[in-house]
C-alpha cells in the first residue's frame, strides 16, 4: 500500500476524477468526495485501484456543511492517519446575469466554492501536522470575470485572497497553500456551457481548450515541491 495520502473533494467526475488518478498514479492512497451519486463515486475508486494498485475509497460529503467535513476528517483519520495532499476541486456554477441572480443561487454558490474551500482548509489541515500541499482550484473566471458568472466568478476570485492568508498562517506548520486556474475544459461542466467553451478556444493563441490531464500532472507536481506557497498558477493559453 502507498504511504502517501491525498484528498480530492468533488472527485467522482470531471476534472477531480483526472487529479484522483494522478495522484494514485504516483504512488498515492486516494480519498474523494462526492456529494451526488453513489454509484458513479464507487465506479471511480473500482476504476483506480484497479488501474494503479492504490487504495482508493469514497466518502460523501456536502463541503459547505462544516459539521459534514469534520465527519470526513474522522473518516480519513481512521482510515489512513493523515494527510499529505488535499485539493479543493468541488464546485458548482449556476449561470446569470447579475440582475438576474437569485439570492438562493448566490448562496449555493458561495456556499459550495468558497466557505466549502474554507471548511476543508480549516478541518483537514490538522491531519497535516508533520506538513503537507492544500491546492485549491480556482478559475480563469475568477481572474478576469465572465458575463453571465457573477457569482461563480466572485467566489472563484475570493479564493485568491483564501489561498495567500491560509499560505502565510499555516507556512509555521510546512503546509503550503497554492491555487490553480484551469481555462475551459471539455468536462461536464465546460461543455454545459457551449458557446463560451467554443469562444475560450477561439481566444486561445494555440486555438486550444485546457486538458483536464495535464491539469491533473501539474497538480501532482506542485503538489511535491517544497517551496512554493501562496502563489496563483494559471494553466492557461488566452492572454491574461
Amino acid at each position: 500500500m502507498a504511504n502517501r495520502n491525498a484528498v480530492i473533494t468533488g472527485g467522482s467526475g470531471g476534472l477531480g476524477m483526472e487529479i484522483a488518478y494522478a495522484f494514485s498514479e504516483h504512488g498515492y492512497n486516494i480519498v474523494i468526495n462526492y456529494l451526488q451519486s453513489d454509484r458513479t463515486a464507487l465506479k471511480v475508486i473500482k476504476a483506480i485501484s484497479k488501474t494503479t494498485g492504490n487504495k482508493a475509497v469514497a466518502v460523501r460529503a456536502d463541503v459547505s456543511s462544516f459539521y459534514d467535513v469534520s465527519e470526513m476528517v474522522e473518516f480519513v483519520k481512521k482510515k489512513f492517519g493523515r494527510v499529505d495532499v488535499f485539493v479543493n476541486n468541488a464546485g458548482i456554477t449556476k449561470d446569470a446575469l447579475l440582475i438576474k441572480q437569485t439570492e438562493e443561487e448566490w448562496d449555493r454558490i458561495m456556499d459550495v466554492n468558497l466557505k466549502g474551500a474554507f471548511n476543508c482548509i480549516k478541518a483537514f489541515a490538522l491531519l497535516m501536522k508533520n506538513g503537507g500541499h492544500i491546492i485549491n482550484i480556482s478559475s480563469y473566471s475568477g481572474l478576469k470575470g465572465k458575463e453571465g458568472q457573477v457569482a461563480y466568478s466572485a467566489s472563484k476570485a475570493a479564493l485568491f485572497g483564501l489561498t495567500k492568508t491560509a499560505a502565510i498562517e499555516l507556512a509555521k506548520y510546512n503546509i503550503r497553500v497554492n491555487a490553480v486556474l484551469p481555462g475551459y475544459m471539455p468536462t461536464k461542466m465546460g461543455i454545459a456551457a457551449k458557446t463560451a467553451l467554443q469562444k475560450a478556444k477561439n481566444d486561445s493563441i494555440l486555438n486550444t481548450l485546457s486538458d483536464p490531464k495535464e491539469v491533473a500532472r501539474f497538480i501532482v507536481y506542485l503538489a511535491g515541491t517544497e517551496n512554493i506557497t501562496g502563489q496563483i498558477f494559471c494553466l492557461e493559453s488566452r492572454i491574461i
